[in-house]
């Protein structure tokens, strides 16, 4: 697992345990670990002797940073070129380090480089980069989209431009392959689109872990965690114990639908699932193993209820999210159970006692929430959570998991090839199962998120993709995994 804090957590930290060490020390441990990741990826192209290094230095502990790198490369054989954006406000003692260790300044880019490093701002920085610093990035992408995404880019606790806390891009921003970030991780490396420019993020530990706040503002769980927490059958397990869930999804008009989450829920570990609805037909002839019925109430016995995709918004549809919210059991509501809610019949069923998950992508969240997430968009599912007193699910490329509580989760796995027709649909199933399962809802939000992100991708390597592939892929997925 991994975890993120936001801005002020970081410098509150940083407070803490510089008053407990020399001046400069967290400094010289940041330059160290940046300089080693440096010298690493130089040795992929020949070594650092002789290598050419341009430093891109804006002011402040983020530009020492970089600039103290360089000396220990420059120390080392490289030619360092350092581009000051702020001459007026570089970090001196840094920049002495260069110039001693035979680095040099220049006011345009090199025709050949063999490494770049973005010190443009660090995690201090708000709002969009500056001009001077737009033209800089604008000229180091164009020499990488002449040489081939030569040179390699390293950024300096997180790419130049981004919004640390929210992992937004508010404007023009430095694009890495390698962040080395320093003490831990920031909401930028792991959320919002942000975190597809952070390339690989290297984490370099500075001693900040003592003094660091309890609560980060996000998690990330990884292989590891998904397979400790998937529910395993034991000897004594039958279709029962294992977990019944209910699918109360599709109609005549979507049978897609309810195939699709019935596929879903198939994949996940429950031991039986039974359907409700009016596709029953089109279920059990893709899904032999199910048990059907018309309706919720004639359904029978479940541990957790899936309702809303492809349900419909006619007063058939009304009856059935109603008979779901009845019950006190756990409850996943997504697409027109979702939509469903918004007219305010069902406001006052939203604070039932039982678990509730609620799965919406923005379109969804606007209507939900009165605004669309925004740039932030662990607040906005934290701010939904707290008022539904649901876990709430917001998809998304980087789809965040938020509890009323105010805990948040992002998933690592999540790719563009999901944004097709049905796929949420898969996805509610499964989180449905582990539900059933017994899983909590924080938990078993997480866990589909990531296994179904994880068949996205294996999906995709066989060409375009589309729900039905994603379904297919789930098995295999987790046969890999566990």
């Amino acid at each position: 697992m991994r975890q993120a804090w936001r801005v002020a957590d970081v410098r509150a930290a940083e407070k803490a345990l510089m008053a407990t060490l020399p001046p400069g020390t967290l400094m010289q441990r940041a330059a160290a670990g940046l300089a080693r990741r440096c010298a690493l990826l130089l040795r992929e192209s020949g070594g650092v002797y002789g290598a050419t290094v341009l430093l891109l230095v804006g002011s402040g502990d983020n530009g020492g940073d970089t600039l103290y790198a360089g000396a220990t490369l420059a120390a080392r054989g490289a030619a360092v070129k350092a581009v000051l954006l702020r001459p007026d406000r570089v970090h001196l003692a840094g920049l002495a380090a260069l110039r001693r260790a035979g680095g040099v300044t220049v006011t345009e880019l090199p025709g050949r480089v063999d490494l770049a490093v973005d010190g443009i701002v660090g995690i201090g920085a708000s709002g969009g980069l500056r001009p001077e610093a737009v033209a800089l990035v604008k000229r180091l992408a164009e020499l990488r989209a002449r040489d081939g995404a030569r040179p390699p880019v390293v950024a300096v606790d997180v790419p130049s431009g981004v919004a640390v806390d929210t992992g937004d891009v508010p404007g023009e921003a430095v694009h890495a392959d390698v962040t080395v970030t320093f003490g831990c991780l920031k909401p930028a490396h792991v959320v919002g689109p942000a975190a597809a420019l952070a390339g690989h993020v290297d984490l370099v530990d500075i001693g900040l872990g003592a003094t660091l706040h309890p609560h980060p503002a996000v998690r990330v769980a990884d292989a590891a965690d998904i397979a400790g927490w998937w529910p395993r059958p034991t000897a004594a397990s039958d279709k029962y114990s294992r977990g019944v869930v209910g699918v109360a999804t599709g109609s005549a008009t979507y049978p897609g639908a309810a195939v699709l989450s019935v596929s879903g829920a198939l994949a996940g570990p429950t031991g039986m699932v039974r359907y409700a609805g009016s596709a029953d037909r089109d279920v059990l002839h893709r899904h032999p193993s199910v048990v059907a019925a018309g309706r919720v109430s004639e359904a029978g016995r479940v541990q957790a209820w899936v309702c809303g995709s492809g349900l419909g918004t006619d007063d058939a549809a009304r009856t059935e999210l109603r008979s779901v919210l009845a019950t006190s059991l756990p409850v996943l509501l997504d697409a027109d159970a979702l939509t469903l809610l918004v007219d305010g019949q069902h406001a006052a069923d939203l604070r039932r006692d039982a678990p509730l998950v609620l799965t919406p992508h923005d379109g969804e969240f606007a209507r939900l929430a009165g605004e669309r997430p925004g740039a932030d968009r662990i607040a906005a599912a934290c701010r939904l959570a707290s008022w539904t007193n649901a876990v709430v699910l917001l998809k998304g490329d980087r789809t965040i998991v938020a509890t009323p509580a105010g805990e948040a989760w992002a998933n690592p796995t999540g790719s563009s090839v999901l944004a097709t027709a049905g796929s949420g649909d898969v996805l509610a199933g499964l989180l449905g199962s582990l539900l059933a399962a017994g899983l909590p809802a924080e938990r078993a939000a997480i866990m589909a998120a990531y296994v179904h992100g994880l068949a996205g991708r294996r999906a995709a390597q066989n060409g375009p993709v589309t729900s039905a592939d994603v379904a297919a892929a789930l098995r295999p997925v987790l046969a890999e995994l566990l």
